[in-house]
């Protein structure tokens, strides 16, 4: 296991590089340093090295479409190789992202999406496309449309699951700490329906998480009951099962793993658990994602730091 993070002094360097989305993949680090650049041929090669790995496709694409000038570079590559997947892939998350920042519009990049799809069937990436635009503009209908595409293509397709979570933690928000609020009924199920293998154990944390946003932006701040929202008795057994669940997995392969490890070690925190915490902090290393440490409204970065700190005893 590796040492502990030093103090925050002598950590300037390695925190600059927090939540970076390409989290631990460092391949894709490089090739995105050139993608912005222009040079989208070491793209082209990543995308076909992924193959069918769906979850490390979506995770790749994802990153590269959210890059500065991505939609002038993918569209370039998609002249060049008018019948390529991947740049039509690429071109259509971009488009999504170019949507999500309102200087573009969703119809557009819902014909992009659709396109993508079309050269590629089988691929959940274009639908993982489709599936975070309705997250901002479309209908429950659609959204929930769009996500069963997705899991028809790929059943533990890990962002489109987190995304579902998410967007379920948001209905009724004034019916307060319910234990038998839908999401963590769909979290479970997701988790029970999926190999012992798979990240998607991790999902009923998530799910916990994503209701205490709901529920502090309902109530104007931390919710009133925030320590029984992680203490209660079907919290404690999920964070137990999700964390005996990393003792034994782990999942150190999966490109999004950093992100369970993040939601789990916030969760650990919140539980009155910091043992537990510090171990999933050494894993994580400089690799934090802004969710959940910006819950409930809080700046991310600090809150961070500080709760490595509190877990790691370098306060």
């Amino acid at each position: 296991m590796s040492p502990p993070p030093p103090p925050l002094g002598r950590a300037r360097k390695r925190d600059a590089q927090l939540f970076d989305p390409a989290l631990c993949d460092t391949e894709l680090v490089d090739v995105r340093t050139q993608f912005t650049q222009g040079r989208w041929a070491r793209a082209r090669s990543l995308l076909v090295a992924t193959g069918d790995d769906w979850d490390r496709r979506g995770h790749r694409v994802v990153v590269l479409a959210e890059t500065p000038a991505a939609t002038a570079w993918a569209r370039e590559w998609l002249l060049a190789e008018p019948d390529s997947a991947d740049a039509a892939t690429l071109l259509a998350c971009a488009a999504v992202f170019t949507a999500l920042r309102r200087k573009g519009t969703p119809e557009d990049a819902e014909q992009a999406c659709r396109r993508a799809a079309a050269l590629l069937p089988a691929d959940p990436t274009p639908w993982l496309g489709l599936l975070m635009l309705s997250r901002a503009f479309g209908t429950e209908e659609e959204f929930s449309r769009h996500f069963d595409q997705v899991r028809a293509r790929h059943r533990e397709h890990h962002h489109a699951h987190h995304l579902m979570v998410a967007r379920l933690a948001e209905h009724t928000p004034g019916a307060g700490h319910d234990p038998l609020h839908e999401v963590y009924d769909f979290a479970a199920w997701a988790a029970e329906e999926s190999p012992a293998d798979s990240p998607l154990a991790v999902l009923p944390v998530i799910a916990h998480a994503e209701r205490y946003r709901v529920l502090a932006a309902a109530e104007g701040g931390t919710p009133d009951g925030a320590a029984a929202h992680w203490s209660n008795r079907r919290a404690r057994q999920v964070l137990r099962s999700a964390f005996d669940w990393w003792l034994e997995w782990e999942r150190e392969d999966h490109p999004r793993n950093r992100v369970d490890l993040n939601f789990l070690a916030h969760a650990k925190l919140c539980e009155g658990r910091p043992a537990e915490a510090a171990a999933l902090f050494h894993r994580i290393g400089s690799h934090a994602t802004p969710a959940p440490w910006s819950y409930p409204d809080l700046d991310p970065h600090q809150a961070f730091l500080a709760a490595r700190s509190a877990a790691l005893g370098t306060a």
